[in-house]
């Protein structure tokens, strides 16, 4: 039987609050924050470590795109059927109430302006758009995936396990015909930071500028092991930014934070929007 999240302790909450209290606050949101909109995370508890595409493999291997373009085709419809939890919607609350001047996101589900976060700054960009790699042009992800599927009937309906930002468990077929730019022919590859490719300047650029916006730091839902998002707490650190941490499991930067709550975020963050109007 499947253990059943306990309700976050009315005190650290309300510490929580109490930190935040009086402060404009911006938030740092991980992974966790859509798991419970079912979309897994990369190092949740009970996730076994697993292969992830690196850039420079995508960008210079037919087979290593195959792969990829296979396992996203059989995931989309999951995630594009995701829709915000509760955590989302207290968050995009913490705004709409003046607590919060906006997100800065480490999802590419684009869960957070569906909830109704208006300040969002998608660090790793957005599986909801292609890019093609020879003339720039933008392509909306569903319109890639019809021509996945029209390509390769039956793809899409295979069986497979969910896995963490709209990727699947699913071994290509050998003959996979790979979509490619409709305008020019080029390579098409998701508009998100893979690993090992640098997140572009000017999104680095108008997260600082949110950061600066802000007297305190929360972070919700990341183990902050990426440094894209563990830079701010860093910085936060650098200049006694105090920094909340709601979080299930160890975080880098549980030693700097000023205190940290670990608990079911769906829970978590709606008790804390009540505990600010309170």
């Amino acid at each position: 039987m499947a253990a059943v999240p306990q309700a976050p302790p009315a005190a650290a909450v309300a510490a929580v609050a109490g930190l935040l209290r009086g402060r404009r606050v911006v938030v740092l949101a991980g992974a966790g924050v859509s798991t419970e909109s079912g979309i897994p995370d990369y190092r949740g508890a009970g996730r076994s470590p697993r292969r992830t595409i690196q850039y420079r493999d995508f960008v210079t291997s037919p087979a290593i795109r195959a792969r990829y373009w296979a396992r996203s085709a059989a995931g989309w419809p999951r995630l594009a059927a995701a829709r915000p939890n509760a955590g989302h919607l207290a968050l995009a609350a913490l705004e709409a109430a003046g607590v919060a001047v906006g997100v800065i996101t480490q999802n590419v589900d684009g869960l957070h302006a569906a909830a109704g976060s208006r300040q969002v700054v998608e660090l790793h960009g957005a599986l909801a758009r292609v890019r093609c790699l020879g003339c720039d042009a933008v392509l909306a992800r569903a319109e890639v995936q019809a021509m996945i599927e029209a390509a390769n009937p039956g793809l899409a309906a295979a069986a497979a396990a969910a896995a963490p930002d709209g990727d699947a468990e699913l071994e290509p077929p050998a003959d996979l015909a790979v979509p490619a730019c409709p305008g020019c022919g080029g390579v098409l590859k998701p508009d998100v930071v893979l690993f090992g490719e640098h997140v572009p300047a000017p999104v680095v650029g108008r997260a600082w500028e949110l950061f600066e916006r802000a007297d305190a730091l929360l972070v919700v839902g990341s183990s902050l092991a990426v440094f894209s998002g563990y830079r701010f707490v860093v910085r936060a650190a650098e200049r006694q930014v105090p920094v909340a941490i709601v979080n299930l499991g160890p975080t880098r930067g549980d030693a700097v934070a000023a205190i940290k709550l670990e608990a079911p975020l769906g829970q978590a963050l709606p008790a804390l929007v009540a505990a600010l109007a309170g």
